[in-house]
């Protein structure tokens, strides 16, 4: 008799986890939804954009940037839902800056035509512009947005499309303690002048972060769990604010948001327009690993998953744009540039990071695999800034 009622209640509890797993996996994919990636095309090899679009759908990916305005990609995302970003190559930016009409022309051409139907919620103006050489460029960065914004605001699409840029990390003289961060003095004036562009339209700040660097520079020194965003393992404490770290990326996100607010826009939403860990590189690019590139990349979709924010922010998920989708066979420089992507350019994958589980394999499944991984255990920290610090808490 006891045998039996111990069977039934077994039976019982497993039956109430697997609905607590089954609707536990739509949170799931309605968070990884908002999970963006980077879809480059410097490739020989790639698949044709509709293939993409496939796949990308599949995943249960909402977000995508691209670094041009493909027409054949822009056609195939038409009708999908997915937000897209698109991007102004730096050549064109001096001669939007200097004329209204070419902005005009070119949302009209190369945007317009694919609107509404083509999701496009964002123009990225330049890629770190602001950490080159070229001072014309950066002096022509902020007027040629301020003349693509008015060139949206004519055709009525200002209100569904923001414009930024994404800058390198580079723009920070001081990124730890993330409190003490703050811009160098040859970006400050031209940050001033973007962030209150930014401020004005409600657009938020791109950076361009990969802590896969700072620890390929010096591997004896950084704490390979923290550049990977172990949840397990908190790898800084701010001595100022006392908030505490477990991933580089949420504090150098938040060393960003610091440098802000020192020059009063502190407001201003930071957002990760690219990060990701190269699967393969040379021998001295120390890191450069299947396991760690997988590592790395399921630890932010499980941050994703949580709607984990920065502990300076810990109320307002950080939106994150992995790099990349495929590895990119053109790209110049070392290995390791080629090999960003979570897929092949067959579409096989890379290593698995778990988005092909959340969208193809059963609930009971994919939430059994995901509990297994390190990074699914959820870290929730309530987190006070001392009170000599702005507190974003409510943000």
């Amino acid at each position: 008799m006891a045998v039996a009622l111990l069977s039934r209640s077994s039976r019982l509890v497993i039956c109430a986890l697997l609905f607590i797993s089954l609707f536990s996996e739509v949170g799931v994919l309605r968070r990884a939804a908002a999970l963006g990636i980077n879809y480059g095309q410097v490739g020989n090899n790639l698949p044709p954009p509709p293939q993409v679009v496939q796949l990308l759908a599949s995943l249960r990916i909402g977000k995508v940037r691209i670094y041009d305005i493909n027409p054949q990609v822009l056609s195939a995302f038409a009708g999908t839902g997915i937000e897209l970003i698109v991007t102004v190559p730096d050549d064109l930016v001096p001669g939007m800056a200097a004329s209204p009409s070419q902005a005009l022309q070119w949302v009209t051409a190369g945007v317009r035509p694919y609107f509404p139907a083509t999701r496009v919620t964002g123009i990225a103006v330049g890629n770190e512009v602001f950490t080159g050489d070229d001072e014309q460029l950066k002096a022509s960065l902020v007027p040629a947005m301020r003349n693509l914004h008015a060139a949206l605001a004519q055709l009525g699409m200002d209100a569904y499309v923001r414009v930024s840029t994404a800058n390198s990390l580079a723009v920070l003289a001081t990124s730890y303690p993330p409190s003490q961060g703050v811009f160098t003095q040859q970006a400050a004036p031209y940050m001033a002048q973007l962030l209150r562009f930014l401020a004005e339209t409600s657009a938020p700040f791109w950076i361009n972060a990969y802590p896969y660097f700072a620890y390929k520079d010096d591997p004896t020194k950084v704490s390979l769990d923290y550049a990977l965003s172990n949840p397990y393992r908190v790898g800084a404490v701010d001595p100022y604010t006392h908030l505490q770290y477990t991933s580089m990326l949420y504090a150098q996100v938040d060393a960003v948001t610091f440098a802000a607010a020192r020059l009063g826009y502190g407001n201003v939403p930071v957002h990760v327009s690219e990060t990701g860990w190269p699967s393969k590189g040379d021998a001295n690019e120390a890191g450069a690993t299947v396991e760690n590139a997988r590592q790395y990349n399921r630890n932010l979709l499980m941050r994703q998953v949580n709607g984990e924010g920065t502990p300076l922010r810990p109320k307002l998920r950080l939106e994150v744009y992995l790099f990349a989708l495929f590895n990119e066979d053109m790209k110049p420089g070392p290995t390791s540039e080629r090999n960003y992507g979570l897929y092949q350019p067959d579409m096989s994958m890379v290593y698995n990071v778990g988005l092909n589980q959340l969208s193809t394999t059963s609930a009971a499944a994919s939430l059994s695999s995901l509990a297994t991984s390190p990074a699914s255990r959820t870290v929730s920290t309530r987190l006070v800034l001392h009170e000599s610090f702005i507190n974003f808490s409510e943000m």
